[in-house]
C-alpha cells in the first residue's frame, strides 16, 4: 500500500479542478476577445432634417461599405439614426423619405463618427447632403 493515499486522491482532485479553472479562463478569454472586435467596429450617427424640420420616424437608413450591405434602421421619432458597420473607410449611406431614396458617401472610422443629413428635393429628386 502507497504512502499516504489521501494525500494522493487530493492531489488526483486539484489537478481536475486546475483543468476546469483553465477551461474557464480560455472560454472568458475568447468571448473578451470577440466583445473587443465587436466594440471596435465603425459606428454612424445622426440626425436628419427636410425642409427645417427632423424627419421624425419616417425614413430608414442603411449602409453599404466595401462590399457589404448593411440593413436599413428606422429613424426615432427625433429623427436620429444609429448604424454599426464592421468595417471602416468609404461608406455610401442610401437614405428612403416619402417614398424617395437618396445616397451619399461619408467615412467611417473606429470611432463613431456624427453625420447630420439635410435632405432636399431638387427636379423632384430626393438628394441628401451633410449639415
Amino acid at each position: 500500500m502507497a504512502p499516504f493515499p489521501a494525500l494522493r486522491y487530493a492531489l488526483a482532485d486539484l489537478e481536475g479542478e486546475v483543468e476546469n479553472i483553465m477551461r474557464k479562463i480560455v472560454v472568458c478569454a475568447t468571448l473578451l476577445a470577440a466583445a473587443a472586435t465587436a466594440v471596435s467596429a465603425g459606428e454612424v450617427l445622426g440626425k436628419i432634417t427636410a425642409g427645417g424640420a427632423s424627419v421624425a420616424d419616417a425614413a430608414t437608413v442603411a449602409a453599404r461599405c466595401g462590399g457589404k450591405d448593411y440593413p436599413a434602421v428606422k429613424t426615432d421619432k427625433s429623427g436620429s439614426y444609429h448604424l454599426v458597420l464592421a468595417e471602416t473607410g468609404k461608406c455610401t449611406l442610401t437614405v428612403t423619405y416619402k417614398g424617395q431614396s437618396a445616397t451619399l458617401d461619408i467615412a467611417s472610422y473606429d470611432d463613431a463618427a456624427q453625420a447630420d443629413l439635410v435632405l432636399e428635393s431638387k427636379d423632384g429628386k430626393l438628394t441628401a447632403r451633410r449639415k
